[in-house]
């Protein structure tokens, strides 16, 4: 049974249809870490299938069992029965999946790579020209507007203006600097460049756009809710407020910033939490989905 026809309709269906499903549902602003987990669930899992696709359809002939067994064989494991030197759709089976998934892997790194190296640069700068608070376990930079980032990574920092030190309240400053803090914990940088790194290698696809766009703001509402076990909504809101013009620098990550107006709204709107049943029913969803490619590819009882 050649499994082509399924694996490119899955293909479709992922990349196409299931992005905009997705962006229908409004539970994801109720649960954004998990709405986060869903997006590169589904990432991951376009991933798998378009290497399976590209191996199955360069050996349209044969079943992908046989394919594995071929790749097995090339690199020179034993699998029972003697087999023929791979052909050239043989090697193509094995050489577009591998390609797809260097791509994959390159492009991240690349991404990782290229955002240490800005943060380093303006971690410098700011060690220079701002000043460590031991109150505020962050450092503190003259800049005229309200703005609080922070840059992630090995040797985080908490930069603040030293305008929002001065009209933002003890408790606004409090909620957010928790709010940094949870995008520091969560490593949630590294989270950005896998979906930065998924858009690079499949920029015409639906998913990668909006999966990319999603990504940030869910990670930015999960840090909102982070600080908002300590601190209440309209403390977090008016802090938010004041930063909205605020612009964080490439590499780091912000209170303020574009995404303020949507967050605004989840704020001080009706808040609903999701139910549990919800909960389990996407978590699973989220672990399931990435191995649907290999059921396609493989449906159990086939040989």
């Amino acid at each position: 049974m050649n499994a082509a026809p399924a694996l490119v309709a899955y293909t479709a269906a992922i990349g196409f249809a299931a992005p905009h499903l997705l962006l229908r549902n409004r539970w994801t602003y109720r649960a954004p870490a998990l709405a986060a987990a869903v997006w590169h669930a589904l990432a991951v899992s376009f991933s798998i299938d378009t290497a399976l696709t590209a191996a199955t359809l360069a050996t349209p002939t044969e079943h992908l069992h046989a394919g594995l067994l071929g790749l097995l064989h090339t690199c020179g494991l034993p699998e029972g029965a003697q087999q023929p030197i791979p052909a050239t759709s043989d090697r193509l089976a094995v050489g577009l999946p591998v390609a797809i998934g260097i791509a994959l892997v390159a492009s991240f790194v690349f991404h990782v790579v290229r955002a240490r190296r800005a943060r380093t640069q303006h971690r410098e700068a700011v060690d220079l020209v701002g000043r460590h608070s031991a109150r505020l376990c962050a450092t503190v930079l003259p800049y005229d507007t309200p703005a609080v980032y922070c840059l992630p990574g090995r040797h985080p920092r908490i930069v603040i203006s030293d305008a929002a030190v001065r009209r933002l309240t003890p408790e606004q400053l409090g909620a957010v600097l928790a709010h940094e803090q949870a995008h520091i914990a969560g490593r949630h940088h590294l989270l950005l460049a896998a979906v930065e790194a998924f858009h690079t290698v499949f920029p015409w696809v639906p998913l990668a756009r909006h999966a990319r766009e999603q990504t940030a703001l869910l990670l930015e509402m999960t840090a909102d809710d982070r600080a908002l076990r300590r601190h209440t909504h309209e403390v977090l809101a008016t802090a938010m407020y004041e930063m909205a013009a605020a612009r964080a620098p490439k590499g780091a990550l912000a209170a303020g910033g574009h995404t303020v107006l949507i967050r605004l709204q989840r704020i001080l709107g009706p808040r609903r939490a999701a139910h549990p049943a919800l909960w389990g029913s996407v978590a699973t969803a989220t672990l399931v989905v990435p191995l649907l490619p290999l059921l396609v590819a493989c449906p159990p009882g086939l040989s």
